[in-house]
């Protein structure tokens, strides 16, 4: 006869465990008992089992490799990604930036790269932007910017796939994925078959924003992916007849969100007419602010290495 599993919970701190069943059947409600995060943990591992990473072709080097997600849209996500390629850029790192973003695409535009991307036979060979930032996204690929894509998931989680396998992105420092809102197939996809070092989460201050971007992070701790941090976008507004800054959606809870889970908190951004107009432009490279210049690179996995490496080389 199989033995029973005894429970491990402290008796004192509420377990209400029962003898004919096996392990834990604590109240969640009571204090002292982690047997739900551990059946949590197991199911999670459960899922991860038999998902091979993918390969990049023998034509493409990337150290690092950081997916930018929302649980929401509009919050700025695509922002954030270009304005982080170019902060790293500044600091002399070798970059890319692979639009997962599939049917909302918004990266070429925002670097000024038009035209549809060339191949050899070897594979597709990504755009570049004016300070030679690599970028591939699908709306390099069809005849015209405002083409819409009309694909099932299936074919949109494989493209992304391809986008990994079948494009040659030289040797990569970093390669940032924006990816589409959401929690689904195209986020799962790029989780379960990228080799991902981390993740930043976008929200906005908006209490709904917040609810669902509480999602995006269960997903990426479900999956095992590191969360790098949390940054708030649109927290403040400036008045532009005198100069005060005001919350625009109301105060933010973005630290509390990441005190709650644990995870770092980057930084907030204010609502910029002049970031949206370079956007509108394609000059997103000519914007400044300390956010991806000085703060953020040192908190991701390797950066201090590679810049002590890069400082010495120059």
């Amino acid at each position: 006869m199989e033995e029973k599993q005894d429970c491990q919970c402290d008796g004192d701190k509420g377990c209400n465990c029962e003898s004919e069943k096996n392990g834990c059947n604590c109240d969640e409600e009571k204090a002292g008992c982690n047997c739900e995060d551990e059946k949590n943990d197991a199911h999670s591992g459960d899922s991860k089992k038999g998902i091979k990473k993918l390969t990049i072709n023998n034509f493409s080097s990337v150290k690092n490799v950081i997916a930018i997600m929302s649980g929401k849209g509009g919050v700025g996500k695509s922002s954030v990604t270009s304005l982080l390629a170019s902060g790293f850029r500044k600091r002399g790192f070798e970059v890319g930036v692979l639009d997962a973003d599939l049917t909302g695409p918004s990266v070429p535009k925002m670097f000024g790269i038009k035209g549809m991307a060339k191949g050899n036979d070897f594979g597709i060979l990504a755009s570049e932007s004016s300070t030679g930032i690599k970028v591939m996204s699908i709306n390099l690929l069809v005849p015209r910017e405002d083409d819409p894509v009309i694909w099932r998931g299936p074919i949109l989680a494989n493209t992304v796939k391809q986008f990994w396998t079948d494009v040659i992105w030289g040797d990569l420092d970093y390669l940032f994925v924006d990816l589409p809102p959401g929690t689904g197939d195209v986020p799962l996809t790029v989780m379960q078959s990228i080799p991902l070092d981390g993740l930043v989460i976008v929200t906005s201050p908006q209490e709904l924003a917040v609810m669902i971007v509480n999602k995006a992070i269960k997903m990426a701790k479900q999956l095992d992916i590191p969360i790098l941090g949390l940054i708030e976008n649109m927290s403040s507004a400036v008045c532009p007849k005198c100069g005060e800054e005001f919350q625009l959606f109301g105060p933010g809870h973005s630290k509390e969100i990441s005190d709650r889970f644990c995870i770092p908190f980057l930084g907030s951004m204010p609502v910029d007419p002049f970031l949206a107009k370079l956007c509108d432009h394609g000059k997103v490279e000519e914007y400044y602010h300390n956010l991806f210049i000085n703060f953020i690179p040192d908190r991701f996995v390797g950066s201090r290495k590679n810049q002590d490496k890069s400082d010495n080389e120059r």
